[in-house]
């Protein structure tokens, strides 16, 4: 694999996916509506994920493809719109790479795709830790627009025979971005309990991408990823007690353990998380099995 297409390189997570990518060796195609800077890609295309023309056009060349372009928040647009955005753009991706025989398409799922944190209705998860399989209770075009995606991942497999893995992020940000979330969630710590309390350091999740794209991985897969802990400085166990008393807890849990099962990401990507915001950040883990260009 020598050149990886990136939509959505203009976001909070494609940014981030390229400069990864352009470290590690690979050639960069970046398309985006728009950009506000300058990128690390070689190559650079305007233009809108939603159009056959412009995703073949950037897709030229290309031997994968991480589709990050997504209406990210269902207050973006009238629920029509973010759903049909969402779900044309990712069906154009995977219908192109299809066509051109390119074997690995990664997407931006969310863990919203069981639609229980953007939820109108006082609901809980069905179970904690939430894995991939969890029962899904969707009242959002958001929401939707990601389980929606994911099927169509498996339609593709079924169809062209590619390779897609969907990954379910949860709120992605810099360390800046966690700290102010925190510090927010802090206040009315029961708001987190519908996602587990997760998060992932926007590096982290450039590295599942880069995993993802690596990995030998057949079929469409979803894969759940998350920081090791919880977004909170309190204890699972103690968040457990106090917020979600009538859930079931399906295995043991640690004393500050994430209740987002990564048991995919760990297996299937070979990925585990560098980055809390609990540590300082010069003090990210390093697993020996890294890559130097990867190095925190």
């Amino acid at each position: 694999m020598t050149r990886v297409l990136v939509t959505g390189a203009d976001g909070r997570i494609g940014r981030a996916v390229i400069d990864l990518l352009v470290r590690s060796g690979f050639g960069v195609t970046a398309l985006s509506l728009e950009f506000t800077g300058s990128m690390s890609a070689d190559r650079v295309e305007t233009g809108d994920a939603r159009s056959p023309d412009i995703v073949a056009h950037a897709a030229q060349g290309a031997d994968a493809i991480v589709h990050l372009a997504a209406i990210p928040h269902p207050s973006l647009g009238t629920p029509r719109e973010v759903f049909t955005s969402n779900v044309t753009s990712t069906f154009t991706v995977l219908a192109e790479a299809g066509e051109r025989g390119i074997q690995r398409v990664v997407l931006a799922s969310s863990i919203n795709a069981f639609g229980v944190p953007m939820n109108a209705h006082d609901v809980l998860p069905a179970y904690y830790p939430i894995d991939e399989d969890i029962p899904a209770d969707i009242a959002d075009a958001y929401s939707l627009s990601k389980l929606t995606d994911e099927g169509s991942a498996r339609m593709a497999h079924r169809r062209w025979g590619t390779d897609v893995v969907s990954l379910r992020f949860p709120f992605v940000g810099t360390r800046g971005d966690l700290l102010s979330r925190k510090a927010n969630m802090e206040l009315d710590p029961a708001s987190g309990a519908r996602e587990g309390w997760s998060y992932l350091d926007r590096r982290d999740a450039a590295m599942a991408v880069l995993a993802a794209l690596e990995a030998r991985v057949e079929g469409a897969v979803v894969v759940g990823v998350s920081a090791e802990d919880p977004l909170v400085d309190a204890s699972t166990g103690d968040l457990l007690i106090s917020f979600a008393p009538g859930v079931p807890v399906r295995r043991h849990i640690g004393p500050r353990e994430s209740l987002v099962d990564t048991t995919r990401a760990r297996t299937l990507l070979g990925f585990t998380p560098r980055h809390s915001i609990h540590r300082p950040d010069d003090e990210a883990v390093v697993k020996t099995s890294d890559r130097g260009a990867l190095s925190a």
